[in-house]
């Protein structure tokens, strides 16, 4: 990797800011799983990513948001310059914070849409604007670096939301509530939950209701929807973790391992271990 220049700051390792330039167009491939929350600005540059298997492309000036557990793959990039910000729970709740930045589920935790946003100029110079302010405060060594650190942290996911919501459709109606609903209660419990009767009730509605929202949303089945989230992080498990089938079978909640591998075939054609392998 030709690389021109790193600089790394970090706060008590639980937040950092990093910026790289290349002295010449590169290419690195790597597989990773992301243990916090990532931002990723690409300001020069172009490739493909691989995010939790799903390929994407792009072109100059994005950013993407990955959130913990998500599998990152580089299939080819070219850049020029790129800022990674890397922050953890302790130092940042998503989940705590999302009455204020409206994040959670548009870019952090959205693990069924395009990760990707695209800046203009002007937002680009906005964005630039706090980074740099990020950066005076990680040389400062006062008593309320913390505070002074997640504000600036706070105002640039703000700001990336209002790009997102300015070059996306986000409806905030009844529909769009309840898949929110839905998906956060899946993600906290498709381990243990497996049929869309269980979530139904923990939202006080009929199954019937849910599968009608859903509908209008034009996305998947509540039940696809489910059955695609244990697919992802038996996928997870199966590249990055050393367990046996039979011990991701009992971790998904499946108490028979002989049922989970029909269930995984079915659905990739290809059984747990000839994907482990193949991947």
């Amino acid at each position: 990797m030709a690389v021109q220049d790193i600089a790394t700051y970090s706060f008590k390792d639980t937040f950092s800011l990093s910026k790289v330039q290349f002295d010449k167009a590169c290419t690195i491939n790597h597989n990773e799983q992301i243990n916090a929350y990532a931002i990723y600005w690409i300001q020069e540059g172009k490739g493909t990513y691989n995010i939790d298997f799903e390929e994407y492309s792009f072109d100059d000036n994005v950013l993407f948001f990955l959130s913990p557990n998500q599998v990152f793959t580089v299939d080819s990039e070219k850049i020029k310059t790129a800022y990674k910000l890397t922050f953890v729970r302790d130092f940042y709740c998503i989940q705590t914070h999302d009455a204020e930045v409206a994040c959670n589920g548009i870019l952090f935790n959205n693990i069924y849409e395009t990760p990707f946003v695209k800046p203009c100029e002007k937002d680009t110079a906005k964005l630039n604007f706090i980074l740099e302010s990020l950066v005076e405060e990680f040389q400062q060594n006062e008593t309320a670096q913390y505070d002074m650190l997640q504000s600036y942290l706070k105002q640039f996911i703000i700001h990336a939301v209002r790009v997102k919501k300015e070059n996306h459709v986000i409806k905030e109606d009844t529909e769009t509530r309840l898949f929110k609903d839905f998906s956060l209660l899946v993600e906290q419990n498709f381990k243990t939950l497996h049929s869309v009767t269980d979530y139904a009730n923990r939202l006080g509605i009929s199954p019937k209701s849910v599968t009608k929202h859903f509908q209008k949303l034009g996305t998947k089945t509540p039940s696809q929807f489910i059955k695609n989230r244990i697919l992802l992080e038996a996928k997870r498990l199966l590249i990055y973790t050393d367990k046996t089938v039979k011990e991701i079978a009992f971790e998904l909640g499946f108490n028979d391992p002989a049922y989970f591998t029909r269930f995984f075939t079915k659905a990739i054609s290809k059984s747990p271990l000839q994907f482990k392998k193949e991947y």
